[in-house]
């Protein structure tokens, strides 16, 4: 069993969902040694997440944007942490009903996807600089 960690730090994006797969699998080239493990990919931010949906339909990354942003709106008024722009609570917020991480299957060499799957970055900052991902490969060597 052997371990891997490395951290990705990923250029700044605007606001919106940004496809990631191809960045994380090369910058973690480990990933074509092992024959069955696992991949955490966390992303060290209160601000940004990271999920895994469709990557064939610009579509899909529109729609997200278009719900997150009716369920939580900058303009809410009871929000109280407003130091940092009226974009900061409700991207913590954002954050937290995404999620940090996501745990991903290792077969053979290749992440273990399905045909339509993608790792997104999810910005939900108007500006919110470059994001910093911590790469976590456990797995038995081929």
């Amino acid at each position: 069993m052997k371990w891997t960690q490395k951290q990705l730090t990923l250029t700044p994006r605007r606001r919106g969902f940004h496809l990631i797969t191809r960045e994380v699998v090369e910058a973690l080239p480990e990933v074509k040694a092992v024959s069955v493990g696992l991949l955490q990919v966390f992303i060290q931010h209160t601000s940004a997440s990271l999920t895994l949906n469709e990557n064939a339909s610009p579509e899909v990354l529109t729609d997200f944007e278009t719900v997150l942003d009716r369920m939580v709106p900058e303009d809410m008024p009871d929000l109280l942490h407003t130091l940092e722009g009226p974009d900061d609570m409700p991207a913590h917020i954002k954050a937290s009903l995404m999620g940090p991480s996501l745990m991903l299957p290792v077969r053979d060499g290749r992440l273990a996807l399905g045909t339509w799957q993608g790792i997104y970055l999810c910005e939900h900052r108007n500006h919110g600089g470059g994001r910093r991902l911590l790469l976590t490969l456990q797995g038995e060597s081929r």
